[in-house]
């Protein structure tokens, strides 16, 4: 229909249109109020919501595409539906499992066990001279931990082999004990104490990636050896026949970090890791797992779901306000056809066809809400823009959620003033010049 219009007339119409809307502002901004603010919220959550997104993301490929991390809980159970009850009854994860898969899986390079990752009472606040930290997780690991977790060394060195198993009291910082304790100085060979232990401090771990850029504890941590965890911490124990007993030791529990040769693949190495753990758990054919295998595409997986389902509840919510938007479109358009119901008399009169008057309707409503939608569009940046600037927090602006927006609000002006504009092409002339 559109393209049957002659490149004048439709240039008439559009002049019409944009002059009726100027005639009557206030009536003109009073009715896209409800569409510039649901453009504002698409717009400004959008882009918080994907800059989060791609921020956590990249601190989840951190983990490493091929890093197999065993779990006594974790993302994938909680978003399987199990209850946090059943999972507390699972056996804990101990050094005895990580060796296990260290001498019996051969498509495995590297393996590592995180005392203290899973919670327990692997928590001290780190002292040196009057300076102290707050409370931090002290980590026991083997001196695979810089190669597994991919953080590199910033000062200093990791630990060797030699000081896990001579239960070394050497201790590598993160970031947040490093900054608290030695802002100025040069941390490497000082004494500090964890908790009333002495040890020295040898490395520097760098900064950990953190979600948003909030500070959500991903560098409040220290590595020690594992031998050392164990002697000042307590051995964790599997309790596999008192799995159905929950007691303050069902909180401790090691984690297992596994690294597969480049020349495996990593599927392949997970079923035989999963293989060995089921044999050392007593696991019959029909019984599920009682250990989570988590890798980077899982966490990614779990988080898509998480994410899908926020941004279309945004969605959701953002559309009650367009959708009142477009009811005051619809209701200042009916108004507007009353009123100009003689005009649209004297045009039939003068030969104006039906169609030539319902697109003039449509083309006011669809100018009207895709004005308020380039609002929304520019107070949707501002907003997210404005936020990244105090706070930090990365924000994301798409093309394509502009284009949805200006999509959105025109869909809604040809939506909601179809009717109006209906009823205003069919008008008889006659009658509509005896209008008062």
């Amino acid at each position: 229909m559109m393209g049957s219009l002659r490149s004048g007339l439709l240039g008439e119409i559009l002049s019409m249109s944009i002059d009726t809307l100027r005639t009557n502002k206030m009536r003109s901004a009073l009715t896209v109020l409800g569409v510039v603010i649901g453009i504002t919220s698409i717009v400004g959550m959008t882009s918080l919501v994907r800059g989060f997104d791609e921020s956590l993301r990249d601190s989840i490929r951190e983990l490493g595409p091929n890093t197999i991390f065993v779990q006594k809980m974790g993302a994938l159970s909680f978003g399987g539906g199990a209850s946090f009850r059943d999972l507390l009854r699972r056996p804990n994860l101990t050094i005895d499992d990580a060796r296990a898969i260290a001498r019996e899986a051969e498509s495995v390079q590297i393996v590592d066990i995180w005392l203290g990752a899973m919670g327990g009472n692997s928590r001290s606040r780190i002292f040196y001279g009057n300076e102290r930290t707050t409370m931090l997780t002290i980590f026991g690991a083997t001196e695979n931990f810089a190669a597994v977790s991919f953080v590199p060394i910033e000062l200093g060195r990791f630990f060797v082999q030699g000081e896990t198993q001579n239960r070394r009291q050497v201790v590598v910082l993160g970031q947040t004990a490093y900054q608290s304790l030695f802002p100025n100085i040069d941390p490497i060979g000082k004494k500090v104490r964890l908790g009333s232990r002495e040890f020295t401090v040898i490395g520097v771990l760098g900064r950990r990636p953190s979600p948003g850029g909030f500070n959500t504890g991903a560098d409040d941590f220290a590595v020690i050896p594992y031998t050392t965890h164990e002697k000042f911490y307590g051995k964790v124990t599997a309790n596999l026949r008192g799995r159905n007993v929950i007691n303050e030791n069902s909180f401790r529990s090691g984690m297992i970090a596994v690294v597969p040769r480049e020349d495996v693949a990593r599927d392949a190495a997970m079923q035989e890791v999963e293989a060995i753990m089921r044999i050392r758990h007593g696991l019959k054919l029909d019984e599920p797992n009682d250990f989570d295998l988590v890798t980077q595409d899982a966490i990614l997986q779990v988080w898509e779901q998480i994410s899908q389902a926020t941004v279309l509840g945004l969605v959701v919510i953002s559309s009650i306000a367009l959708m009142v938007g477009g009811i005051g479109v619809m209701a200042i358009m009916m108004i507007s056809v009353s009123e100009r119901t003689r005009e649209i008399g004297v045009r039939k009169a003068l030969g104006a066809r039906r169609r030539e008057i319902l697109w003039q309707f449509l083309i006011e409503a669809a100018i009207l809400t895709s004005a308020g939608g380039l609002l929304g569009i520019v107070f949707g940046s501002g907003i997210g823009l404005i936020v990244h600037w105090a706070t930090g927090f990365p924000v994301s602006l798409p093309w394509w959620s502009f284009a949805i927006g200006i999509g959105f609000s025109a869909t809604i002006g040809i939506f909601f003033g179809m009717f109006p504009a209906i009823k205003a092409s069919r008008l008889d002339p006659i009658e509509a010049l005896r209008y008062e």
